[in-house]
This record gives C-alpha cells, structure tokens and sequence, in this order.
C-alpha cells in the first residue's frame, strides 16, 4: 500500500513545529530566559539550537524519510543485518504513550480555563486567594479532569482518524494559523499596557548582573537543555513525519523552519506574559502557578479581561492540542505499519489505551495524591521524569549514533539522505563535530538531568 505523504510542504512545517510548540516551551520559556540574564540566555539558546537540536532533528527526520515507516520498521529497513537498533523504537513508542499519560491531562486544564473565561467564572477585582482556589478547585475533581482530559483524547483521535492529509494536516493548518494569528493580538495587546517597558526588560534586556547572580556555568545549561528538549526529540516524535515526506527539500533547511516557528512562538510568549505581569504588578512565577494562578490574576484585574483570558488560553489549547494531535498520529502510525492494522481500528484501541493510561495523572491530585513515586514525585512529574530525563535525551543519543556511526546506518548514508533536494545543506567538515562532540554534549544533558 502506497504511504499516504503531506499534501503541501507548508502542511509538513505546521505539523512538525505544532509538534514541537508544546505547553512546556511556551510557559518555561519565557520564565528561564528573565531568570538567566535576558538576551544573553536567547543568544546562548539560539546558538544551541542550531549547535544541538537541528542537528539531531534532521536524524529523526531523515530516518523517517529514507525508511518511509515508523519507529520499529524505520530502524529495520536501514539497519544492518543481525543488529538491534530496532529495539530503540519500541522505547519510542512507550515514549509517546507515555508522554500522553499526563500531557492529555495538561492540555484538558488549558481547555478548562478557556471555557472558564469565556463563560465568566473569572469575575473583574476576584482576590488572589479567589483565582487560586479556583485552580485548587480544579485539581480537586476527578470528574472534572477527568471530563476535560477525555474531550482532548477523543478529539485528538477523532481527528486523526481521518487520515494525515484531510485530518492532521488540515486541522494543524487551521490551529497553527489562528496560534499565530493569537499571538501577534495577544503580544500587541500586552505591549500597549502602561509599564509594559519593565517586563520586556526584564525579559529581553542582557543583564550581567543577573548572569553573575545565576552563574554563567548554570546558564549555558539553562540555554542547552532549553534548546534540546524544546523540539521533543528522541521518542520518534519527528521521525514520522520524515516518513511522509517528499525529497523536494534538504533535511537541514526544513529543520531550521521548523526550529524558526518553535522559537517564534516560545519569545512571542514571553511578549504576552512578562509586560502584563509587570503592569499589574505581579511578579512572574515558574511552571503551573504561572499559567493558572498569576496570569488569571492579571486578566481578572484588566480591563476586557475576560476576552484576554479566553484568547490566551484559547492559543494555549491550540499550543498543547497540537502535540497531542502530532503524537497521537505516530502511535496510530506505528499500529498501522507494525500490525497491519487499519487506522480506524488503531484509532479506537489505543484512543481505550490512553483513556485509561491518563486516568492515574488525573487522579494523582485528588484520590491518589499521598501517592509518591519517583525520588518523592507525584504521578504527573514522575511520569515527566520518565520522559524528559530518560527518553527523550537518552533517545536521541540512539539516533545520533545510528546515523553517524559505522555499527549503525553510518554518517555516509544519513548525509546523503540529508542534502537530498534543494535548499541549505549540511558541510561534511562537520562530520567530525556529529561523531565526536555531539554526543558528548547529550551526554552531559543526560548526566545533568539525572543529577538535577
């Protein structure tokens, strides 16, 4: 049976940095870069980027795109005879249900809100206290996470079950659009507010001091281990998109596209969020609290907030729901290619299988929430812990030494696939850096991650 393939090279882009654009790079993004001396950590990242994540994420695509199958099968059509890197891809594909395991959850809280906004729950001048018990409120409901994560899970499903061109790619089109379209108003709007200068300072402005008070050692790990995990490589992600796609274009000129859009979206955050906390005079926090507590707390006290609150978690929906979509179709991917199967009945198996998978995610803020897992974790961070500090680093030092090694497909065959077709292309003087440097670079972003 012919693979199905993208329908234009603008879907491929849309799909891939939708992908890559996940809840965790617009709400950490922003917050490492104030905390590690504004511009300076943006330069340190940007230069990553380019240095570590594009690099592997032509792996994973040119993988796909010389294999044209998924994880398991992607390893087996260019492995050698007798070798096992083909086990490398059943960690893939725990990755990804692992990954859905709480992100299906995270993502139902950004619907949540969005709704709660719209439909007026937040009230103009609510106390801190107020806006905070609702998020408490939230966590404290099974049934009410519960509600919400489902809705993500079937939509995910519902629309990838109508195939890659008239579900995942037409869907992302629509979403990533209307995401770029919210953060340019969303970003305007937080621009024009009385004292908006100071956030972006704050935010933007290279600052030694705070680098001295950081510790430049900790930034430059701050700024490598941001521009790694933002673009979720390692768990065959990114790979299956490779597999649909034409020879039209070199590897390395699509991935800078695709790192463009991720890193577009993470600064355009940072835009939305920093100059209303500093007009409102709330000082920014890390993670959950910043997105659920503080933020409500400065729509609550704006004028047309309830407008602001719904269009900025409407682009937080649009951020999540597009991982999950991405991720939901390399599950259904690897079930159609491994087992024969038709998508419709991999859509329905594993849409049961990751219902009940998110189900211990949803109930480890309430009925389990004495429950302590991994170095005293709840369910939701042991199972983030899994994936970020295991998969996905650990994964992508498999790739990198499958395509640059001569005990895997070899640096010869992966260069080759990469360069095929027009646009940038990759020197072979940086053969020595891909054999060599690299992967010690990931391996101090592995070794950091498990001490942290």
């Amino acid at each position: 049976m012919k693979r199905e393939g993208f329908k234009s090279r603008l879907g491929f882009l849309l799909v891939s940095a939708g992908c890559a654009v996940g809840i965790g790079n617009v709400w950490r993004f922003p917050y490492v870069v104030g905390e590690n001396g504004g511009g300076i950590f943006v330069l340190l990242y940007l230069l990553f980027l380019v240095a570590m994540g594009m690099p592997v994420l032509t792996m994973e695509l040119a993988v796909g795109r010389a294999s044209r199958k998924s994880a398991v099968l992607g390893y087996q059509a260019l492995e050698k005879p007798g070798s096992k890197w083909h086990i490398h891809g059943w960690f893939c594909i725990f990755g990804c249900y692992m990954l859905m395991m709480y992100y299906t959850t995270v993502s139902g809280w950004m619907v949540s809100y969005f709704f709660k906004f719209a439909a007026g729950t937040f009230k103009p001048a609510m106390g801190a206290e107020e806006v905070g018990a609702v998020f408490s409120e939230l966590l404290s409901s099974p049934s009410e996470m519960g509600v919400w994560m489902g809705l993500t899970v079937i939509l995910g499903f519902f629309v990838c079950s109508r195939g890659l061109q008239n579900g995942l790619e037409k869907i992302s089109k629509f979403m990533m659009a209307a995401l770029l379209l919210l953060i340019l108003v969303l970003a305007a709007h937080s621009l024009l507010l009385s004292g908006a200068a100071e956030g972006v300072s704050f935010y933007l402005v290279p600052s030694i001091e705070k680098v001295k008070s950081v510790g430049i050692t900790n930034v430059i790990t701050e700024a490598m281990n941001q521009s790694f995990f933002t673009l979720s490589l390692g768990i065959a992600a990114m790979e299956i998109f490779g597999s649909y796609m034409t020879k039209d274009h070199t590897l390395p000129g699509e991935a800078l596209r695709i790192c463009g859009l991720d890193t577009f979206v993470a600064i355009m955050s940072g835009l939305i969020i920093f100059p209303a906390c500093f007009s409102y005079g709330v000082q920014p926090d890390a993670g959950p609290s910043l997105i659920f507590v503080t933020l409500p707390n400065v729509f609550v006290n704006m004028a047309g907030g309830r407008v602001w609150g719904a269009l900025f978690f409407l682009f937080m929906t649009f951020a999540s729901f597009s991982t999950v979509m991405a991720v939901f179709e390399n599950i259904i991917s690897f079930a159609v290619d491994m087992f024969g199967t038709s998508r419709k009945r991999a859509v329905l198996i594993n849409g049961v299988i990751v219902l009940i998978a998110s189900l211990p995610c949803v109930l480890g803020y309430n009925v389990w929430s004495s429950l302590r897992l991994i170095g005293g974790r709840d369910v939701l961070d042991s199972e983030d812990f899994i994936v970020s500090n295991l998969l996905l680093p650990i994964g992508s030092l498999v790739y990198l030494l499958f395509c640059v090694t001569r005990f895997g497909w070899g640096f010869e065959k992966y260069y080759e696939e990469c360069n095929q077709g027009e646009g940038l292309k990759f020197s072979r003087v940086l053969k020595p850096y891909f054999q060599f440097v690299l992967p010690v670079l990931i391996a101090v972003i592995i070794v950091q991650g498990l001490i942290r």
